[in-house]
């Protein structure tokens, strides 16, 4: 096991091609006998990468990251390089799925009143799956564009199309090209300009919300004359959802217009994944840390859809007195389900064995020494697929991984699992454990007694970004599928910590009134979509402190500082902060007035 490589990348490493496409997660970042990987470097990585092989293809993006597409047969050499201090394969993110925006009570004082904020001269980049870029919702009065860039990651490059300067995917559009196919009144001729689509509506909601205004409609986002920079996520050899390796390059994409346009910049990202520590401790996380450092700028990010997925189970094998105590958990696993992934996290301190149970009682040790890692079990016509990690270089947290796999052509064995973790040692006694994300399974597929704090998404987990939950706004309440945080006041693994809040705040994220694909209107429900709204806040306050030259530091952390002390309470609520709604309700008005 090379322990400069994430466990998932040794154990995907470690499958044959055949396995890995039927999990689904294994081969992310893999095609046609070559691998996309994240890296953490120092030094010259190009000239070193060089040494190894010119077929390697490098994009050094910011503050020591990069993508490396590499064949299979020299990652491991590559892997070995000095410069080279960490590797991570892609992962898939899910998109997390009426009130006006306009009509909340804490945007009317700002935008109706003094001081008329609108988000003029900010930058508002929305990485999603792209946008209807002809509504007029993203125009100015005079019907241009308010669109600055689109890059469609999707596209094909050729004659007189051409990916950005430092990548190689996908074609990049600026508004005179947008504005020029908006001249045609023929769809085709739009088309045929600017071929690009927005097939799922999903980022053309979020778009709108954040920063949507259309005269004919009375229709206004949050933060209406903002500017846009637009990334549709994706690859043109892949279907499915966007890969972490696509947000990064336009994370760093935005952060070069923001640079070359000289304007402040608000990053919106409504979506996220379920592996992982939730620690803050992978290299999606730190890279967004980093990236909240550059520039003046603020990223907002949804906490997900998972509060009430029963997707998550934290717990303890300490009893009262420090008493060791076997735990047992049980998962039910619903018909037809193809693969399923579980994670089991814990304090390398402490040492369990780890013991499944299949639904009709055949019962399986994991945790016995292997060599590297990775070892097989088969349980009542179910492949285990599973590999045992060790703490890396970037992450204090010791890992099991377990993938679930039908024999032949059939299904996982649906019933009762039972995961039973039986103390050795216990100095903490944590463990957490995590399913797939609630899109990738079944309905009735979940742990059995949950818990539903620390059910963030990642990336909302990073400790620079502002993380987004969803509240009610006609109740003045949490709502439940909202991702929650850290409650936990006594975890010890990885990055978070004891006193780090998580989520910031919350907007709202019910029957929210956004553009759809057929040219009108549609309530949408999610953190996707109310993690717009805190980035059209964010863009108001921007618009106040650094353009119109109120406070010129009024980014980073100072916008969250801002966010969360001008949070109002919600009913139901006790005690702030929480893991349900951080300091509270978003209310722009009372984060800028009360200054």
């Amino acid at each position: 096991m090379n322990q400069k490589r994430e466990n998932m990348l040794n154990l995907a490493l470690e499958t044959d091609e055949e396995q890995r496409i039927r999990t689904g997660d294994l081969n992310v970042g893999y095609e046609d006998g070559r691998w996309e990987l994240i890296v953490k470097f120092h030094g010259d990585l190009i000239n070193a990468v060089a040494t190894v092989s010119a077929e390697i293809v490098v994009e050094i993006l910011i503050a020591g990251y990069a993508i490396l597409t590499v064949p299979e047969s020299l990652v491991d050499e590559v892997s070995d390089l000095e410069q080279i201090e960490y590797v991570e394969m892609p992962k898939r993110f899910f998109y997390s799925q009426v009130v006006r925006v306009q009509e909340n009570e804490c945007f009317v004082p700002v935008i109706s009143g003094q001081p008329y904020l609108t988000g003029t001269g900010v930058l508002v980049l929305v990485a999603d799956s792209g946008i209807d870029w002809k509504r007029g919702d993203f125009r100015d009065r005079q019907g241009r564009t308010r669109i600055r860039y689109l890059w469609d990651q999707t596209l094909v490059p050729d004659e007189g199309r051409i990916s950005p300067d430092r990548f190689n995917i996908g074609v990049e559009f600026d508004a005179a090209a947008i504005d020029a196919a908006l001249e045609s009144s023929d769809s085709r001729e739009q088309f045929a300009r600017i071929p690009s689509v927005d097939v799922s509506g999903h980022g053309t909601a979020v778009a709108g919300i954040a920063a949507g205004a259309n005269a004919s409609t009375d229709y206004l986002g949050a933060a209406p004359e903002a500017e846009l920079l637009i990334v549709k996520l994706g690859n043109a050899k892949e279907q499915g959802f966007p890969r972490t390796t696509e947000l990064m390059r336009a994370v760093t994409w935005g952060l070069q217009k923001a640079e070359e346009l000289q304007m402040p910049l608000v990053i919106n990202l409504s979506f996220g994944n379920c592996y992982g520590a939730h620690d803050g401790s992978s290299l999606l996380e730190r890279f967004l840390d980093n990236a909240s450092e550059i520039g003046r700028t603020v990223i907002c990010v949804g906490s997900g859809n998972e509060g009430a997925a029963a997707g998550h189970v934290a717990g303890s094998v300490l009893g009262g007195g420090g008493r060791l105590q076997t735990v047992q958990v049980e998962l039910a696993v619903a018909e037809y389900e193809r693969n399923l992934r579980v994670q089991l996290w814990q304090n390398y301190s402490d040492e369990y064995r780890v013991y499944l149970i299949a639904p009709g009682g055949q019962r399986a040790e994991l945790t016995a020494p292997v060599n590297g890692g990775k070892f097989t079990v088969t349980l009542e016509q179910t492949y285990i697929l599973a590999f045992q990690g060790e703490p890396a270089p970037y992450a204090v947290a010791k890992e099991l991984y377990l993938e679930f796999l039908p024999m032949g052509n059939g299904y996982v064995g649906s019933g009762i699992w039972t995961i039973v973790l039986e103390p050795v040692k216990a100095v903490t006694g944590q463990f957490y454990l995590y399913l797939s994300d609630s899109a990738t399974r079944s309905v009735g597929t979940a742990f059995l007694t949950p818990t539903p704090e620390v059910t963030l998404t990642i990336p909302s987990t990073a400790a620079k970004v502002i993380t987004v939950g969803a509240y009610d706004e006609i109740y003045s309440a949490y709502a439940d599928f909202s991702g929650r945080g850290y409650a936990d006041r006594e975890r010890t693994i990885g990055v978070v910590t004891a006193g780090l809040v998580k989520p910031d705040l919350v907007a709202p994220g019910v029957q929210i009134l956004a553009p759809d694909l057929y040219g009108g209107y549609a309530p949408v429900t999610g953190t996707s979509f109310a993690t717009p709204i805190a980035a059209g806040a964010a863009a108001l306050l921007m618009e106040w402190g650094i353009v119109r030259g109120n406070d010129p530091f009024l980014y980073g952390e100072k916008v969250k500082a801002y966010l969360r002390a001008g949070a109002r309470p919600l009913r139901g609520e006790r005690d702030y902060p929480n893991e349900r709604v951080g300091f509270g309700a978003l209310c722009v008005s009372d984060s800028l007035l009360n200054r």
